[in-house]
């Protein structure tokens, strides 16, 4: 993984919780003027649940037709998909204001919502509000495609839903070459119109499917920078870095040609299959045999 400093994220501790909370026993048992602070303490209590809610949003599990509340999460899994309001790097460069659409796994809309025109049917809704859409792209892996491929990942009409939805401007440099986002500023992870993630948080198992294990689980090696990274059947990985093990660890999702990492200290990040070599942050990496 790409060198990043340690990252703590906030959390609402469950001794919080219970401290905030009022029991139903101290209720019952109460004298009327018990009763009267119950009713001062319920709406903190309310409150408290409220925030709980917010910092830890749940699967709703259905598509949703007009609009997903960013507490709400979308049904993980492909599907019609909408991202509102946001500002999308067409490519890592270039930027347009407006909404981006995918259906089937393919964007069919980038820009401006046209008065005339309607989203997709059921298409699940991420409210942006301003946020930026930006491509999942290596530059290894984009010059190790023949020329008229290597705009094949740029959020156009037609190519892949492949992107993340994060808070956090981010620089042309770090599109193309070391993409790491905290999950403090991660709205959504999308791979083919697939979610893998939504709120900073992952919406599938780790890991990969049966059919590809073979692709992607061994020993990935990129001996110019003596890396090697190993993606274990159990959806974790370790990173040996200058002869040094367990440099980086965390878990990986694998689809398609990508993989999706979100370390142990704290960042997502991402990487790109090309003729059977990795692409990651700079590293070129090689399965060894065996």
């Amino acid at each position: 993984m790409s060198n990043a400093p340690t990252v703590s994220t906030s959390a609402v501790s469950t001794s919080a919780v219970s401290t905030s909370a009022v029991s139903t026993s101290a209720v019952s048992t109460s004298a009327p003027k018990a009763g009267r602070r119950r009713w001062l303490l319920l709406p903190a209590a309310l409150a408290a649940g409220l925030v709980i809610h917010a910092v830890h949003p749940q699967v709703t599990g259905h598509p949703v037709a007009g609009t997903t509340a960013q507490g709400a999460q979308p049904m993980a899994g492909p599907g019609a998909l909408v991202v509102a309001d946001a500002t999308v790097h067409v490519t890592p460069s270039r930027t347009v204001r407006g909404e981006l659409w995918a259906e089937n796994g393919r964007i069919t809309h980038v820009g401006p919502r046209e008065e005339r025109s309607s989203r997709p049917a059921g298409a699940r809704v991420i409210e942006a509000d301003g946020a930026y859409v930006v491509p999942l792209l290596v530059d290894s892996a984009v010059r190790a495609q023949p020329a008229h491929q290597r705009g094949h990942y740029d959020l156009t009409v037609g190519n892949p839903a492949t992107f993340a939805v994060t808070r956090a401007r981010a620089s042309e440099s770090q599109i193309r070459q070391m993409l790491m986002i905290q999950p403090r500023d991660l709205l959504a992870i999308t791979t083919s119109g697939h979610v893998q993630a939504w709120q900073g948080r992952p919406t599938d198992p780790a890991g990969t499917s049966a059919g590809e294990r073979r692709t992607w689980h061994g020993v990935w090696v990129d001996d110019s920078h003596e890396l090697e990274q190993h993606l274990l059947p159990d959806g974790r990985y370790t990173e040996t870095r200058h002869g040094r093990t367990d440099a980086y660890t965390g878990r990986y999702w694998a689809r398609d040609d990508r993989v999706t990492y979100l370390d142990d200290t704290g960042f997502w990040a991402f990487g790109q299959m090309v003729d059977g070599v990795l692409h990651h942050s700079g590293f070129v990496m090689r399965k060894r045999p065996g």
